[in-house]
């Protein structure tokens, strides 16, 4: 990918990140408790994640194994880090998933799409037209610096809170059950998105600690997805379940919204 190509894809993903955020108020993404027939064919959830999510693990992987970083460089840890989490979104998430759910096509179409764009976008960002070029030559001295650290922190903190989260859902139902339920444990006492407040932490500390205008163009693309979508789940629970079974939870962001 040439240089101009990359900046023009940060732009135009940043620029398509504000068009989804907006929409999202208005359209509901046709997957979870808001799939209806409306959206048309659909695919099993399990084989639906893994089409979406592996793409991303794949670019990267391939992006790594191509270039010529070594162990010490800092690129070596982010890799390590984005790999880890698109391995568990994308092997092992959904055969943890349980029920028969299923995903539009049309969605899978639109995450697969991102996937392949975003990979690119982090994978030319490490391995060819590095921002902190300027830090990363530093090798082991990078970690010298207080941004990676705190940055690491909050990857692993969002990725505990996601993992967590995600495991309160799919226990809230017993085997053959189908009624919607009120997530209560972990970061639930605070939001009713707590999977989504995971993730967003998750990336932000991804972002501070690569330094990478891709990775906050990514945290920019995941506020504009899941926040709109804390927002529908937040008012379906507010409709099912009334205001005082919500009491004070916010959507994703605890005590702000």
């Amino acid at each position: 990918m040439s240089h101009d190509t990359y900046q023009f894809l940060l732009y135009a993903m940043s620029v398509a990140g504000a068009v989804v955020f907006v929409a999202l108020y208005f359209v509901r993404a046709g997957y979870g408790m808001f799939r209806t027939s409306s959206w048309g064919i659909s695919l099993p959830n399990k084989l639906a994640w893994m089409l979406m999510e592996a793409p991303a693990f794949v670019i990267m992987l391939w992006g790594w194994l191509s270039s010529d970083i070594d162990v010490f460089a800092p690129q070596f840890v982010f890799a390590c880090l984005f790999l880890l989490h698109y391995f568990q979104r994308s092997f092992v998430f959904p055969l943890l998933m349980r029920g028969k759910s299923r995903m539009p096509v049309a969605i899978v179409a639109m995450g697969i799409v991102f996937n392949i764009l975003n990979g690119m976008l982090l994978t030319t960002s490490f391995f060819s037209y590095p921002s902190a070029e300027d830090l990363y030559v530093e090798g082991c001295g990078y970690w010298m610096h207080s941004f990676p650290w705190i940055g690491l922190a909050l990857f692993i903190a969002g990725m505990s809170i996601n993992l967590h989260s995600d495991y309160v859902i799919r226990h809230l139902r017993k085997p053959g059950d189908t009624k919607h339920y009120l997530p209560q444990k972990g970061f639930y006492r605070y939001v009713t998105s707590a999977n989504y407040l995971g993730e967003l932490i998750e990336w932000t500390g991804f972002a501070l600690l690569t330094a990478s205008p891709a990775a906050w163009v990514f945290v920019w693309w995941t506020a504009a997805n899941l926040v709109p979508r804390a927002d529908a789940i937040y008012r379906r629970y507010r409709e099912e379940f009334g205001c005082e079974a919500l009491k004070d939870k916010k959507r994703i962001i605890p005590y702000i919204y």
